[in-house]
């Protein structure tokens, strides 16, 4: 690991080096003082004198593995309602699928504090974002170079495969972004809740009591 730590920090700090000489480095606020070539050589002497901690180990499974599990935190958040069992006594248990030994299913309970800072560990910092798109995927633009590529690639219509809108309805416009279906039951998910009836403001007090006269 030592080997690993140096060879990271030479690398970084050379391709630093690199960016700091063909402009490309840019410096704002309180690093301003850094824009001077002696300024910037005597503070990356400094940091080169640090051990840089690198930690890195082998995944449990392959590539692919690790790509599946990054990929169930791009449209979800860190743990449904479904699979808290109970909250009491400053306690939370939930379910929880070990893949370590054969994706049995069991049962956590950890205290309220550390549910939570487990919970928020998830939660990207200001400024950051899930999934980022570049090139013609960007979303500035990207109507226009989709359009763009299916008329070169020779497509039919490219109208015909636009992106479809997203939907202005509240509810719909969630299920669009989440990628999750709020009408499916939260018991038993497989059936779908169907509205019966929409109540309006003041209906319940509304509603006359039964005549026991």
């Amino acid at each position: 690991m030592a080997v690993l730590s140096r060879l990271f920090r030479r690398l970084f700090l050379s391709a630093l080096q690199k960016s700091f000489d063909t402009g490309e480095l840019q410096f704002f606020s309180s690093l301003e003082p850094l824009r001077d070539p002696a300024a910037f050589q005597r503070y990356l002497n400094e940091v080169r004198r640090i051990n840089w901690v690198v930690y890195a180990k082998p995944p449990f499974g392959s590539a692919e593995q690790v790509v599946h599990y990054v990929g169930r935190y791009t449209h979800r958040v860190a743990i449904s309602n479904s699979r808290i069992v109970d909250i009491e006594d400053g306690r939370v248990r939930f379910r929880w699928k070990d893949y370590r030994h054969g994706s049995q299913r069991k049962v956590m309970t950890l205290d309220a504090g550390e549910f939570i800072r487990r919970f928020l560990i998830h939660i990207l910092p200001e400024g950051f974002k899930r999934i980022r798109y570049y090139g013609f995927l960007g979303n500035r633009y990207r109507k226009q170079k989709l359009a763009r590529c299916r008329e070169l690639l020779g497509m039919i219509s490219a109208d015909a495969h636009s992106e479809p809108e997203e939907p202005s309805d509240c509810p719909e416009k969630t299920e669009y972004r989440t990628a999750t279906c709020l009408r499916q039951c939260p018991s038993c998910h497989q059936g779908r809740m169907v509205c019966v009836e929409v109540l309006g403001p003041g209906s319940f007090s509304a509603a006359r009591s039964p005549d026991t006269s």
